[in-house]
């Protein structure tokens, strides 16, 4: 008997010392950055201005400078990893990536298997569409082919409003999404507004409009889950910028006004 107490007490303290070992693992990534001096960080390379390749063929835009921006003030060289909307929370997962820093809204599915920093500029999404159609609500798409991109935030958005007689034609990422409405594939793009904005620019044939709010959803910088001590050193570099006006600079440069207020 006095033997089998023993065991178990044994085995209580393994367990035991496993889970405080396993929790003190699991918040490693801001320890691992810093004495590496270097940071992995996701990107959008398809998402202009956020991000996207520019003539010199290196990635450029709101997000990559936001990501560049951080590794500076953490005294880290920074590896751009390019992801799309679909595979940039399972990077951050599989640890292919330390942060997130591609056009990430937050919700409460979301929060459920990564973290949040407090927001780094703003963004909404919408639809939009030629003057000619006639969109003054979501029952309106009704019979309509929508282009969106698959797994973005307007994707689940525009699955909640848009009527079942809805064609919602879903495409892989932002480039081939926006190519299906300006070669006509659909008649309807959901998407975020810069990026409406810079394809409307780049297309005036068109006579785009913006036509239906989706969602306001400013950016958060995504942190895998327990990465606290790490979450926490971003959350004061973001605080520091926006006191400084160097978040407000970023925003302005990409999207042509500053990011204004947001939320923490």
């Amino acid at each position: 008997m006095k033997t089998t107490k023993r065991h178990l007490l044994a085995l209580s303290a393994g367990l035991a010392l496993a889970a405080l070992t396993g929790g003190a693992q699991a918040q490693t990534a801001l320890d691992d950055v810093m004495k590496a001096k270097a940071i992995k960080i996701a990107i959008p390379t398809d998402f202009p201005p956020y991000g996207f390749v520019g003539t010199d063929l290196q990635p450029q835009g709101l997000d990559v400078d936001m990501a560049k921006y951080i590794a500076n003030k953490l005294g880290a060289k920074v590896e751009l990893v390019p992801v799309t909307s679909a595979n940039r929370i399972p990077y951050l997962q599989t640890k292919k990536a330390d942060l997130v820093i591609s056009t990430l809204g937050k919700n409460a599915e979301r929060e459920k298997v990564i973290d949040f920093t407090i927001a780094y500029s703003p963004f909404f999404q919408a639809v939009f569409a030629a003057k000619s159609v006639p969109l003054a609500s979501f029952a309106d798409l009704a019979g309509k082919s929508v282009g969106v991109t698959r797994g973005a935030i307007e994707d689940q958005e525009l699955s909640k409003v848009a009527p079942a007689t809805a064609d919602i034609k879903r495409f892989e990422d932002n480039n081939a999404t926006v190519s299906a409405f300006v070669s006509g594939q659909v008649q309807v793009i959901a998407t975020g507004a810069s990026v409406a904005g810079n394809m409307m620019a780049r297309n005036p044939q068109l006579n785009t409009e913006y036509k239906l709010l989706l969602k306001d959803s400013p950016n958060f910088i995504g942190v895998a889950k327990g990465e606290d001590a790490l979450r926490t050193k971003v959350n004061e570099i973001i605080l520091a910028g926006k006191k400084a006006g160097d978040i407000d600079a970023m925003a302005k440069k990409w999207l042509g006004r500053p990011a204004g207020t947001l939320p923490e």
